[in-house]
């Protein structure tokens, strides 16, 4: 693994190059004590092929409007994150694939003609509008599952629990990307608002018609407990996640406002000294105030 730095600021954005490793012998249930929301993650990482070349694609188009030499450093920095994100993504979703989950062809292919549809016959400024709706929304999923950690991810697959805490400890380094560009070049609060409840409604739809396809497969979409186990989940993860997406609405809302997460800023400084350890997290030591890594050689 290797890093480059540079940032809004002194080295906010790190460029990381990460290695995950995922078992032969792990399922699609990676968190087998919640298969539940096993799949509503293996969901939501079929869609990052799809959705992240859309917002670099977006971005890219963005760049030559943009009339601040920082603003556009920043940018490309955002992309190199963004392209590391969607690659990695697609290493994991390869390896549902290799489970037999028949289902991922048809679910792909939907999510593939959505953005394309997106990026070629909306405007730009709709397209920064819902890049900024989904990193506003990504900042607050990032902060929930980093706070509630131990309950979501405690005691599943390394691989998979890093490459997800990795991916949402980058969206809190680029919170304010998004967000900036957009205001530089398509500012408007109603404009704002509209692309984060597009985006929030498209995502969130495409995602449970992933889980839902998912479950099928496995048996458990009509099976009682298992539904019974989804609906608590899906309030617990509401419940954290309103009140950060109501403040979003506000009017004079802006990213650079949200505190990062203490066990964010002590992951990054974690990779800085362990590169390796970063993307080998030890799942049984999630509550500890700190990330800890696996030791070198050592599975979970």
């Amino acid at each position: 693994m290797s890093e480059t730095a540079t940032g809004d600021g002194a080295g906010r954005m790190t460029v990381r190059r990460m290695g995950f490793a995922y078992p032969a012998a792990m399922s699609g249930h990676w968190n087998r004590r919640r298969p539940e929301f096993s799949q509503i993650v293996n969901a939501a990482s079929l869609a990052m092929p799809y959705l992240e070349p859309y917002l670099i694609k977006t971005m890219r188009e963005a760049r030559p409007r943009i009339r601040d030499a920082v603003l556009q450093a920043a940018l490309d920095e955002y992309v190199a994150q963004e392209a590391m994100h969607f690659r990695q993504h697609r290493k994991f979703n390869d390896e549902l694939k290799a489970r037999g989950y028949k289902s991922i062809g048809a679910i792909e292919d939907q999510l593939a003609e959505d953005y394309r549809r997106l990026g070629a016959t909306r405007s730009l400024e709709f397209n920064l509008a819902y890049a900024e709706g989904f990193e506003s929304m990504a900042l607050a999923i990032g902060q929930m599952l980093i706070a509630d950690r131990r309950f979501l991810f405690g005691d599943s697959e390394s691989g998979v629990a890093s490459l997800v805490l990795w991916h949402f400890v980058e969206e809190i380094e680029h919170k304010n990307v998004a967000y900036d560009v957009f205001e530089h070049l398509a500012g408007n609060y109603f404009r704002r608002i509209y692309g984060l409840l597009y985006a929030t409604a498209h995502i969130m739809w495409r995602t449970r018609g992933g889980y839902q396809a998912l479950l099928k497969e496995d048996g458990l979409w009509r099976d009682w407990r298992s539904r019974v186990a989804l609906g608590l989940l899906l309030l617990r993860i509401f419940a954290q996640l309103t009140p950060k997406m109501l403040r979003i609405m506000v009017p004079f809302y802006n990213p650079r406002q949200v505190k990062d997460p203490a066990w964010a800023l002590s992951w990054a400084r974690l990779f800085k000294t362990d590169n390796a350890g970063a993307g080998r997290l030890d799942t049984a030591r999630l509550d500890a105030p700190e990330p800890v890594a696996l030791s070198a050689g050592e599975t979970k």
